[in-house]
């Protein structure tokens, strides 16, 4: 289904679009030449969620206003990441529609509605849909119920539709696809319904499947070993968040879920691979070049599905093509991303269940730290020192901006069978919710020592967005809306949007001007500076 709003404004916007609303591959490439457009889910392949736009200053955000607003409509949870594209936003909203908004002012131009089946399983998700990929005159979406859908571009009409998986085993796509030279790539959730995890490559002009490599080892695969029995048909790693890409090296990094069942692991022994892993795949068969693991035989739900950021940096006084990020588990990794090597590690909250990680990489466990019958309290919680929110690098100042949750939980251990379509777990949490609180927490990005913490009252679930105008860009549980001083994280400005920011900041130009978007509550907001 697709709602026209009026031809006239359609082709009004379309008119000033250029290049027919094309975007070809190269463009995605060159994401950085094009600051005024924000052609990926996290701007661009390398996954820095960084701008280069300065129009917007310290000097000046406080006189950022709202410019207009969108109102969505479904239910769900709001979760999008704006695309803007020659004059054309995009934005979804759940459970999974597609809507192209003027961003000028925020009229409807199309909207895509997918409807959802009376029986639609969520398991271990709510109903949430995180973006879209472009490329050349399609846009892509992913599906609660386990599709995978292209839509022309300038009109929202269906150019094809393939089903990735089967939503009665559990299921979804919630990730926002990434568009890489001829394929669109798509990862899965459910990995609380026990599937077996794996990232597709589809034909972006007919939806074919291109290649398909899977989290989870099979009988005489590399890694099978890692599982006990037959526990690696069920073992989950799921691969529910947009990974990044290195066209030079040709090389995507996706990162893995928890195995399942999550919190009892006597089903599973073994370190589990490639579960909280990230891996570096070859874009044009799948193929696995190398891979990392940051949590072996992980027992309390932190996967590594955190966005794997990719920079140049000088370690140990040697230029690096490496691979940095903020994990679930409390520990911010720095990798070489040509070959895999662990390069170093360092605590960036608190965490009590390793003394640290050794020199390959490996965690100290603190023994007696996995799930019991009775409870065991450890940090972080099962929601991580951080989660799907995406981080920030900014090359301008060296730093790593991330979202971070402080706060533990008590785990708890149950006995588990498989059954198709259910909850595979094994066991639970009870957070010490009234102790936690979250930050935005500026690190060394090659170091990961903290440079600034800006504390929050509670853990936020919005991402981060850095510009080159010195500003980082958040939101909080509590509705505010606001822009810290990069350097230093000093706040400077602040809008109160009326319900929990839960979603990625993106920046983009409208007639030459510097505009910021986010969702929060059931609207799209979007800020500018007043016109002079």
């Amino acid at each position: 289904m697709r709602r026209l709003v009026t031809t006239a404004a359609m082709v009004s916007v379309l008119a000033g679009a250029g290049l027919s609303g094309q975007v070809p591959y190269q463009r995605l490439v060159d994401a950085a030449k094009t600051p005024g457009d924000w052609l990926t889910y996290n701007g661009g392949y390398f996954g820095h969620r960084h701008s280069t736009l300065d129009q917007i200053t310290a000097a000046n955000v406080s006189g950022l206003a709202p410019a207009w607003i969108y109102q969505v409509q479904g239910n769900g949870q709001m979760e999008t990441s704006a695309v803007v594209a020659n004059g054309i936003m995009y934005v979804t909203e759940p459970p999974t529609t597609v809507t192209a908004l003027d961003p000028k002012n925020g009229r409807p131009i199309w909207s895509y509605v997918r409807p959802m089946p009376a029986n639609l399983r969520l398991i271990g998700f709510p109903a949430t849909n995180r973006g879209v990929a472009i490329l050349d005159d399609k846009v892509f979406v992913g599906s609660l119920d386990g599709a995978l859908i292209a839509l022309d571009a300038q009109t929202g009409a269906v150019r094809w539709e393939t089903r990735v998986a089967d939503n009665g085993t559990g299921h979804s796509v919630t990730m926002a696809p990434l568009a890489v030279k001829d394929k669109v790539i798509v990862g899965i959730s459910g990995g609380e319904a026990g599937i077996r995890g794996f990232v597709d490559a589809y034909d972006a002009k007919t939806g074919k499947l291109a290649w398909r490599t899977y989290t989870v080892p099979a009988a005489g695969e590399p890694g099978h070993e890692t599982w006990a029995g037959e526990s690696w048909k069920n073992g989950a790693g799921a691969t529910w968040l947009t990974g990044s890409y290195d066209p030079a090296l040709n090389l995507l990094y996706w990162g893995t879920g928890n195995p399942g069942p999550d919190w009892n692991g006597d089903v599973r022994k073994g370190d589990n691979l490639y579960t909280s892993s990230v891996l570096a795949l070859d874009a044009d068969t799948g193929k696995m070049t190398w891979h990392f693991q940051y949590t072996p035989h992980d027992v309390h739900d932190w996967d590594a599905n955190q966005i794997q950021v990719l920079a140049d940096l000088t370690v140990a006084g040697k230029p690096r093509k490496a691979l940095i990020t903020a994990n679930r588990n409390a520990f911010y990794y720095v990798l070489d991303r040509v070959t895999g090597e662990f390069l170093h590690a360092a605590p960036y909250a608190k965490q009590t269940w390793a003394r640290g990680i050794d020199p390959k990489g490996r965690p100290r466990v603190i023994e007696g730290t996995e799930p019991t019958p009775e409870g065991n309290l450890v940090y972080p919680s099962l929601q991580g020192s951080t989660n799907w929110p995406s981080p920030s690098y900014s090359p301008q100042t060296g730093l790593f901006y991330v979202p971070v949750r402080e706060m533990g939980s008590y785990y708890y251990k149950t006995d588990v069978e498989y059954e198709a379509g259910q909850p595979f777990t094994g066991g639970g949490e009870r957070r010490l919710a009234d102790e936690a609180w979250g930050a935005v927490r500026a690190l060394d990005a090659t170091t990961g020592k903290q440079v600034w913490d800006f504390r929050l009252p509670s853990p936020s679930w919005s991402g981060v967005l850095s510009t080159a105008g010195g500003l980082v860009f958040s939101g909080s549980n509590e509705g505010n809306f606001y822009a810290l001083d990069a350097k230093t994280g000093a706040p400077l400005w602040q809008f109160q949007v009326g319900g929990m920011v839960r979603s990625n900041p993106t920046t983009f130009l409208v007639d030459g001007r510097q505009h910021v978007s986010v969702a929060a509550g059931r609207a799209v907001f979007v800020f500018a500076l007043p016109v002079k």
